[in-house]
């Protein structure tokens, strides 16, 4: 899949027209279309526009093709029938759920260690042990 497929899917994603899409990102509608025919590669101000007006768009995957999970591992990205999944079957575009803030929290912090790629470190205690 190409840069101008993973376009597309956020084209269509967002329920948007070509025109609409050009106006939200503001360029030329002739660009987008010359992109999407796959005339012209977007440029890199094409590409900074779509993701300042797309927040949710990770740049990875629209470069790539491969979506970046939480864990740092990268998964492979497809399309189903108009809703783009992940290899499990999660949606692509997703908001995380805001937990509620609790009273007291069952887990207490006792030492954050720092490790630097000079092989030195920092500890912080919390409580300013």
């Amino acid at each position: 899949m190409e840069i101008k497929d993973r376009i597309r899917m956020v084209i269509d994603s967002h329920r948007l027209t070509a025109g609409a899409f050009a106006d939200k990102i503001g360029v030329q509608r002739s660009n987008v279309s010359h992109v999407l025919s796959g005339r012209n590669k977007p440029s890199f101000e094409f590409v900074e526009k779509m993701l300042l007006a797309f927040p949710k768009v990770q740049a990875h995957w629209l470069l790539t093709g491969r979506q970046q999970a939480s864990d740092g591992v990268e998964v492979q990205v497809a399309k189903a029938g108009s809703q783009l999944v992940m290899k499990d079957e999660s949606p692509l575009v997703y908001e995380r759920p805001i937990k509620e803030k609790t009273e007291k929290p069952e887990k207490e912090i006792v030492k954050i260690v720092t490790f630097y790629s000079d092989f030195t470190f920092d500890t912080y205690l919390p409580n300013g042990q």
